[in-house]
């Protein structure tokens, strides 16, 4: 199944909107306002939303018509009124990924009502004619591993600063058997296991998968 199959999707099971959800992992779903449909003038942006309004301008862009993806992985934080540790759902990187043209995306960010929330994640990898680094943007065949990682909302996925991620080897595998099947990645040791890491050109962070058994992986060949 295409993990861009699904979206816009409202789930009591996701603890806010998730925008995606496999069928075989979320069971009830409570609405869907936009199918993903494959366009060559569009491209996902990837936006950074102002600290703790990424949830309300995924909702308001949904309800505009825009098919969005807003990435969550799970944090511990302390409670500050009883000081004991809480593991909490966080966009991933306070971004938002919205497929849609470029003309959409310079609405949102310049001139919409929710422009004071957004602005753009730019590609400092990269300079345009006039030496300005452009928006970052990442194609369909990016997204679908970070989709079906955050998609299941395992509490194992998590956020790591490549910097400083362990990696194995600069080989790429593929996981091929269990919840995280057919992501690409490279194997890395996070959190005392080796699991493998999903990394988009451009960003800084990138997203584990789960502990992965080494007879689940195989070699990518040419990728």
């Amino acid at each position: 199944m295409n993990a861009l199959d699904n979206a816009n999707i409202k789930d009591k099971n996701s603890l806010g909107l998730t925008s995606y959800a496999l069928p075989e992992v979320i069971n009830s779903k409570t609405g869907v306002s936009v199918g993903y449909i494959p366009d060559d003038n569009k491209k996902w942006f990837v936006l950074r939303i102002k600290y703790g309004q990424a949830q309300a301008v995924a909702d308001a862009m949904i309800e505009d018509g825009t098919y969005v993806y807003l990435a969550k992985v799970w944090k511990d934080v302390i409670n500050r009124e009883t000081g004991k540790k809480q593991r909490k759902l966080f966009p991933f990187m306070n971004l938002l990924f919205a497929y849609m043209t470029a003309e959409e995306a310079e609405k949102y960010v310049k001139s919409s009502v929710m422009s004071k929330f957004i602005t753009y994640y730019y590609n400092h990898f990269v300079t345009d004619a006039n030496g300005y680094n452009p928006p970052l943007t990442v194609s369909s065949r990016d997204m679908e591993p970070l989709i079906k990682a955050t998609a299941l909302l395992d509490e194992h996925v998590m956020e790591v600063d490549l910097k400083t991620c362990h990696f194995v080897s600069d080989e790429l595998v593929r996981v091929t058997d269990g919840p995280f099947e057919g992501i690409i990645g490279r194997v890395a040791r996070v959190a005392r296991q080796k699991r493998v890491v999903i990394h988009i050109q451009g960003l800084q962070s990138g997203l584990t998968t789960a502990y992965i058994p080494p007879h689940f992986l195989e070699k990518v060949e040419g990728d």
